[in-house]
């Protein structure tokens, strides 16, 4: 062998070293088990996620305008995942201490087991009233201003029991987060916790510091409070506990109350939210608060509902993804959606699961870093709700047989919150065909968690793609599918 030949040898050897290390990394699992495990969970099936295939990946062409084709990128990463999982309320709690003790602990692990159940990382709860609560109540005693009677007695009997229990489950993954739906009734100008009002000036500090005492109470019971929001829903006068800040009012008393009252008590740590309203207005108040660098400093994120709907328009996702555009270093968390308007007769009704997973998957794609649904359990009637606002929760509990009834929205949820693990990267995941919905995370220990709904009444078979790897697979009209690779 002359020099020559010697030297093409050795070129051509790095350049094929080299195209099997950029195959490599554009797919992670190349030298790897290259099978995908396919959950299913589908209408008028037995199937609830459902192990319902097994199938390869193998070398495949460039694909053809007939396929339908899911085109996975896992060089394309984006936001880091939270979290999903639901409230704990007054409503929840009272339910769940009247079940007996083994339907409490088939509860508690069909949420907040991975193993046994979906895997919920999110906590939610209320600070004072809301709807979901037997009755309103606040943590002083009226006109006390110095909160020197504040007491959270009231949660010892029910919520906080709940709390500890779930907490205990999830463990150090755990992300617990507190929101206000009213102000005593005496802070506010309509001298009421119901019907809106707002927060009277005089009492923003000493309405700062409620707060302070709420978290500290937590963290005293061995309940860590991860993080907060200002406000439930802050433009909404409602009939149960609300009350009112507009964009400028919230920002103001974030940046001269609240984040500096938190910070002096040594909870600067804690992730502040702003709004927790819906998408539709979502663009004016973060541009308000955000574009303020003195309150913009004590904001981690953005939280949002999905209720913009109630006028019979359409969800407003792009919302969603032009804040996230506009401000990339703040995060997006989805804090309460819920199927309204209870009807025992539609437990089992396909499509309140269904809008869980198109929410989940557009929110997700539009930057959002965690997801978390409304009450996690209520009753046969859809409460307890002292104003009698009741809704639909993925478990109900029927009190009259002691039963768990798990309805479609359950899992559709567990879809995600089972597959996705805490600190997972969304990758690109884009579909070839308008009625396939789709995103994939790479979760930390490298294993792929792709999402799939088939909006459609027809059974469809489509492939997923890696660069040249492929696999075909068929998902049943509006079913939801994970597939693990």
């Amino acid at each position: 062998m002359n020099k020559i030949t010697l030297i093409i040898l050795t070129f051509s050897s790095i350049i094929a070293f080299s195209q099997q290390k950029k195959v490599s990394k554009l797919n992670p699992f190349e030298n790897k088990n290259k099978s995908v495990t396919v959950y299913t969970s589908a209408d008028s099936t037995s199937f609830r996620l459902s192990k319902t295939d097994e199938v390869a990946f193998a070398i495949s062409k460039q694909p053809l305008e007939t396929q339908t084709c899911i085109f996975v990128n896992p060089n394309k990463k984006f936001q880091t995942f939270l979290g999903i999982g639901g409230a704990i309320t007054d409503a929840s709690a009272e339910v769940f201490a009247k079940l007996s003790a083994p339907n409490q602990q088939q509860f508690l692990n069909a949420y907040y087991s991975k193993d046994k159940g979906i895997g919920y990382t999110l906590v939610r709860t209320n600070m004072s009233s809301c709807d979901f609560s037997s009755d309103s109540y606040s943590y002083v005693t009226e006109g006390d201003a110095k909160l020197t009677s504040f007491s959270i007695a009231h949660d010892q009997r029910f919520r906080i029991p709940l709390l500890k229990r779930a907490m205990a489950i999830i463990g150090k993954e755990a992300s617990l987060f507190i929101s206000p739906w009213s102000p005593p009734a005496f802070m506010k100008d309509n001298d009421n916790v119901l019907y809106g009002g707002k927060l009277l000036p005089q009492f923003q500090q000493s309405w700062a510091n409620y707060y302070v005492k709420f978290i500290k109470a937590l963290e005293k019971e061995g309940i860590p409070v991860w993080g907060l929001t200002i406000q439930n829903e802050p433009m909404a006068k409602q009939k149960w506990e609300s009350c009112i800040f507009t964009a400028s009012e919230e920002r103001d008393f974030l940046k001269n109350f609240l984040g500096p009252t938190l910070k002096n008590a040594g909870l600067g740590d804690k992730k502040i939210s702003v709004w927790d309203h819906n998408r539709d207005l979502l663009a004016q108040r973060v541009t308000t608060i955000l574009d303020d660098p003195e309150a913009s400093k004590y904001v981690w994120g953005i939280g949002f509902h999905w209720y913009e709907t109630w006028s019979g328009g359409k969800p407003m996702y792009e919302n969603v993804a032009r804040v996230n555009e506009m401000y990339p270093n703040k995060n997006l968390l989805f804090t309460e959606g819920c199927v309204e308007s209870f009807d025992a007769a539609k437990y089992q009704l396909w499509s309140n699961g269904e809008r869980y997973g198109k929410s989940m998957i557009n929110d997700f794609n539009s930057g959002t870093v965690g997801w978390t649904d409304w009450n996690v359990l209520l009753d046969q009637n859809g409460g307890p709700n002292h104003v009698q606002n009741f809704c639909f929760a993925p478990i109900h509990a029927n009190l009259i047989n002691d039963e768990l009834i798990y309805t479609p929205s359950y899992y559709f949820i567990g879809h995600f919150s089972k597959f996705i693990a805490k600190g997972a990267k969304r990758i690109s995941s884009v579909s070839s065909r308008s009625q396939l919905l789709t995103t994939s995370f790479m979760n930390p220990d490298g294993k792929v968690s792709t999402i799939v709904l088939n909006q459609s009444n027809t059974k469809v078979t489509y492939y997923l793609y890696i660069d040249t790897l492929a696999v075909e697979v068929t998902i049943l009209p509006h079913a939801i599918q994970t597939l693990v690779y």
